[in-house]
């Protein structure tokens, strides 16, 4: 069996499992807005984009079902999901160091 008849074959989960982690996702949505409306230093900034990351994570691996992919795929997108948020984090670091 190939790849994708693989995920064909229903490795995206059931729709029960799938609409829970949409909810997930849109809880996660609103929090991250709700923080980013408040004035927070460096530490909330930092928990805002852990949540991304998950949200990423949550997005590539389930809805986008990279989680039976290949190991260099899911190493890839992990690592760029890693290097940009961590650029993100170092623009804002700099960005409020004097």
């Amino acid at each position: 069996m190939s790849f994708t008849e693989n995920v064909a074959a229903g490795s995206h989960g059931t729709p029960a499992g799938t609409f829970r982690l949409w909810l997930v996702l849109i809880v996660a949505t609103i929090l991250t807005w709700q923080l980013g409306e408040s004035r927070g230093g460096g530490l909330l900034t930092a928990i805002i984009l852990g949540i991304a990351m998950i949200k990423g994570a949550v997005i590539a691996f389930d809805f986008m079902a990279l989680r039976h992919a290949p190991l260099l795929w899911r190493c890839l997108l992990g690592g760029w999901l890693v290097l940009v948020c961590s650029l993100i984090g170092l623009a804002y670091w700099k960005g409020i160091t004097p």
